[in-house]
């Protein structure tokens, strides 16, 4: 590649952060709640989300997890599999991937300039532009089938302009409320917005506080739905050396299929079954998916679509573990996560936005933990000194640093061999702490320790 395409590709990347509202930096005066843009976008593309399969994945937590398991396996099966997700953590062309491999530098520098005079009379968001894009390159390399996960809600996300094969909602808990409601039920709502006419729907888990909702839309929308944990159990499952082995049982039929997960959550356990659950829906509608291959993309899903950040131990003398959780129900499967590794002393280093309810989380957080708290180099984060007060009210002690770096470099260099050291807290802290342990630990990120 030249320098002059590197150099353009940057100033693009610039105009796409600086010039468009973005959710990520600047919160909810980047949302847009209306499908107006996307389609306006999408008609001046020819309408490139008609021209490819695709599978709709929302939810509150682990829809980016459910979206690159779904993937793997379609690509392990031999499908041309596209795959759309957000945020990025490292790199923009993260979000945009074909068989696990980034979209080029050059087809988003060429997607930007040749529709950039356009994209001034629309004045799309940030998301919207990354939206379309993807839909314009799974169109152009003529994908088999794309998976495209929702930024935020369902009802009114510029993902949902697509008729999907299958629509899936892994979960509902308390998020981003400001924006989609105040309980489990408006969520629900907003997230059942992906359901389709006549296009199955499968919800990853039971929730008393939901389940209606979900039956009624897809009553309304004549589609057939099904709930994963209802469908599937997960047996004999071990956790060795950062892999769950066991085996998946369809209680219907009672088939057994082996299991070897390649992402080390104990939340995965619910994915898989979503996972499970959705490949049985394609494989009723005629996709040839063999569990040789729904064994290979569970197994493989880190080294088939570049997934990272979820409970992923980077390091084991110390335990250096990073993990995006950032919501209630997420901090509260991490930190039962944590508390089953053998360490003696836990150190988190920590970071959060100000639309979140820091509270909430803060309470759910270790009192026996020494704590660094910081902010990531964003609008949107909330100040390190302002989290270090707040946690000083739920007995949270330790010291506040204005770098992402800094926090971890005291963190790594406080803990001794036999110490865990936890960094969480968003997407932006994840991906300035695996830039700083990437340099500090010499090690390739996808090799655990």
């Amino acid at each position: 590649m030249t320098d002059s395409v590197d150099i353009r590709y940057q100033q693009c990347l610039n105009a796409l952060y600086q010039k468009l509202p973005m959710f990520t930096r600047i919160g909810a005066a980047a949302y847009k709640p209306d499908l107006g843009n996307i389609t306006s976008l999408c008609a001046l593309l020819d309408n490139p989300h008609h021209k490819f399969k695709t599978i709709h994945v929302a939810g509150t937590n682990g829809k980016g997890s459910v979206s690159h398991l779904l993937a793997a396996i379609l690509q392990a099966a031999g499908y041309k599999t596209g795959l759309y997700t957000s945020p990025h953590i490292h790199d923009f062309r993260e979000r945009i991937k074909l068989n696990g491999h980034e979209v080029s530098k050059e087809y988003v520098l060429q997607f930007w300039e040749k529709h950039e005079k356009s994209f001034e009379e629309i004045q799309p968001s940030f998301f919207e532009i990354t939206v379309a894009m993807a839909f314009d390159f799974f169109a152009f390399e003529k994908v088999d089938i794309a998976i495209i996960e929702v930024g935020l809600g369902g009802l009114l996300d510029s993902t949902n302009i697509i008729t999907p094969e299958v629509s899936v909602i892994t979960n509902i808990s308390l998020d981003h409320t400001d924006l989609l409601g105040k309980t489990m039920e408006e969520i629900a709502r907003q997230k059942g917005g992906i359901i389709k006419h006549q296009i199955p729907v499968v919800i990853g888990e039971t929730q008393s506080e939901t389940d209606r909702i979900f039956l009624a839309t897809a009553i309304a929308k004549q589609s057939p739905i099904s709930f994963a944990d209802q469908q599937l159990e997960l047996v004999n499952m071990q956790f060795e050396s950062g892999v769950w082995r066991g085996k998946a049982v369809y209680l219907s039929t009672g088939k057994l299929v082996d299991l070897q997960i390649g992402l080390s959550g104990n939340y995965q356990l619910k994915n898989i079954k979503t996972v499970l659950q959705v490949i049985s829906v394609l494989q009723q509608k005629q996709f040839s998916i063999s569990d040789i291959a729904i064994q290979v993309g569970i197994r493989d899903v880190k080294k088939l679509t570049g997934f990272f950040g979820r409970f992923d131990i980077i390091h084991s003398k110390p335990f250096i573990i990073l993990d995006v959780s950032h919501n209630e129900a997420g901090i509260m499967e991490l930190m039962k996560q944590v508390k089953s590794l053998a360490f003696k002393n836990l150190h988190i280093v920590t970071g959060m936005v100000k639309d979140k309810d820091v509270h909430k989380a803060l309470s759910l957080y270790p009192k026996e933990a020494n704590y660094y708290f910081t902010q990531a180099a964003i609008p949107r984060a909330l100040p390190h000194h302002e989290l270090y007060e707040l946690a000083r009210d739920h007995q949270l002690v330790g010291q506040s640093f204005s770098e992402v770096n800094n926090a971890c470099n005291a963190a790594f260099r406080n803990a001794n061999l036999e110490d865990a050291v936890l960094v969480t807290g968003s997407f932006f802290i994840i991906s300035e702490a695996w830039n700083y342990f990437d340099k500090t630990l010499h090690s390739d990120y996808h090799q655990n320790i």
